[in-house]
């Protein structure tokens, strides 16, 4: 039987009154790869924060290599070799990243700084990466799948005997996932034991060796990946099948008429002379790979980003483009790929994030907020959104990720858009949630709404679109419609082999429409 690196037996978790976890068992053996998978909200952050020492369990044992222990810090967690890779960055933005792959660990020579090893071990570290990220470039000047290397980078410049990886490839590119995918293998046979946590059930079956499903804060079963399929591991994650996850297209009039034109649209270094229409009652997928300016150019459409030239039209009307408030007055609502940087409050209680844009509307005649119409909202929004919540009064930062984007989805929703924009809103949730949000976009447009859809997760565009837009170096390359839309096609236009600006086909109907 393999040595057991971890375990824990009939662990519990209470936050006050309210219980996260119930009687969870779970074991990782030396040098194997474990899945830990769950809708959001099962209790699989909060199952690696106690073996990594961020939280104590309630109730319950933690084991390690068979012996009882308890770790009161991660600082003990981490000196008997734990170390947990976060879902979000915990880096120091105005160091470079030398110094951040060093922080709080820095090596010592005589009492000093020991400068010289530690840039040659970061350098060794990041070479065995695969990635050309400068030593001296501060960290917030890096893109976010630099960033997310530099914190993989943080946890290998130790010899670490578990690591605890939370969605690792969310914001990783394809040739960034083969390199970190080669590096846990390399560590898996050497021994390394890891706790990998994704919602990407292909990357689980690609990488891990065993797999452990939660539901609820409960176990419901650790079994061999090589025994199931993903649609298996679906199942036993949401507790009923998942068959049809993306709801039908509709059949769609071709002469419906535009409700958003956007013509020769530039932002320095990231948008050039960009042009489309977004059809009334329309998914618009856009596509492409990470850096081809999707989310910059729909931050200039809404007002968020600078743009040098171009036009933005709504139903006709010119929007100057000065501020986002201006968008929203227009009923164009845009969700943020950033969001816990940008999207919500995470400070701040759920009632403000949920009406934040429609303030207005929630004041009483003197100018005061009602607190009782802001709570209404809060309460309806739960309950139209299924989020699951300790308490109504919780910060935003004790949801789960899945329950965050629910409530910055109602969010939006509070303005009545007409036109919704979502930039890649499924990124590091369930699927469970995946399907909820799949649905929701639906209907919002068999309501006769519009919709543009931002995501790097081909099967989404694929499945949800009516019409796709591919992006590369910030300039729209090419339009598919119907049999066209296809993960060939896709990428033939994303990789350069086809298109070099929008063909001739979209522009002529562009510049008809404008």
């Amino acid at each position: 039987m393999a040595e057991l690196a971890l375990q824990t037996k009939k662990i519990c978790k209470a936050y006050g009154p309210v219980p996260v976890l119930f009687d969870v068992d779970f074991d990782l053996k030396k040098g194997e790869v474990h899945a830990l998978i769950g809708e959001n909200g099962a209790g699989k952050s909060t199952l690696v924060k106690i073996l990594a020492g961020y939280h104590q369990q309630t109730s319950g044992e933690l084991l390690r290599k068979g012996k009882p222990t308890t770790y009161p810090s991660t600082g003990a967690a981490e000196a008997d070799g734990i170390v947990m890779i976060h879902q979000e960055f915990n880096l120091a933005n105005d160091l470079d990243v030398e110094e951040n792959i060093f922080l709080g660990k820095e090596l010592l020579k005589r009492c000093f700084l020991d400068k010289p090893s530690m840039r040659e071990r970061s350098a060794e570290i990041l070479e065995r990466l695969g990635t050309t990220i400068n030593l001296r470039t501060k960290v917030k000047d890096l893109s976010v799948s630099d960033k997310q290397m530099v914190e993989i980078a943080k946890a290998l410049a130790f010899n670490s005997e578990v690591l605890i990886m939370d969605e690792p490839t969310a914001v990783l590119t394809s040739s960034e996932i083969d390199v970190l995918f080669r590096i846990i293998r390399s560590l898996r046979d050497h021994g390394v034991s890891v706790v990998y946590i994704s919602h990407k059930l292909d990357e689980v079956k690609e990488i891990a060796d065993r797999v452990t499903v939660l539901r609820d804060g409960y176990r419901i079963t650790t079994e061999q990946v090589s025994d199931l399929s993903e649609d298996d591991m679906a199942r036993l994650m949401v507790g009923r099948e998942l068959s049809t996850l993306f709801p039908p297209k509709m059949e769609l009039d071709q002469e419906r008429p535009p409700v958003l034109e956007v013509q020769a649209l530039s932002c320095p270094k990231y948008v050039n002379n960009a042009s489309f229409t977004l059809r009334e009652g329309e998914v618009l997928g856009f596509a492409g790979l990470v850096g081809a300016g999707r989310t910059e150019l729909m931050e200039c459409v809404v007002g968020l980003r600078h743009r040098t030239s171009g036009a933005v039209r709504y139903r006709g009307k010119l929007l100057a483009g000065h501020s986002y408030a201006e968008t929203i007055r227009n009923k164009v609502v845009y969700l943020s790929e950033d969001r816990k940087g940008k999207g919500l409050f995470m400070a701040m209680p759920l009632a403000p994030n949920v009406t934040v844009l429609s303030l207005q509307s929630h004041l009483t005649k003197f100018g005061f907020l009602d607190a009782n119409k802001e709570e209404a909202t809060l309460h309806q929004t739960i309950q139209e959104f299924e989020v699951r919540v300790p308490s109504a009064k919780a910060l935003i930062s004790m949801l789960s990720g899945g329950n965050q984007q629910k409530i910055a989805l109602g969010k939006m929703m509070q303005i009545e858009p007409d036109i919704v924009i979502l930039d890649e809103p499924t990124r590091g949730i369930d699927v469970g949630t995946k399907q909820q949000v799949y649905l929701f976009i639906r209907g919002l447009v068999e309501e006769g709404k519009s919709c543009i859809l931002v995501s790097s997760e081909l099967s989404e565009i694929i499945g949800l679109s009516d019409r796709v837009l591919v992006m590369r170096s910030g300039s729209i390359v090419g339009e598919l419609e119907g049999e066209e839309i296809n993960e060939e096609e896709i990428m033939l236009y994303a990789t350069g082999i086809k298109g070099g600006v929008v063909d001739e086909r979209a522009d002529h109907r562009q510049a008809s429409q404008i």
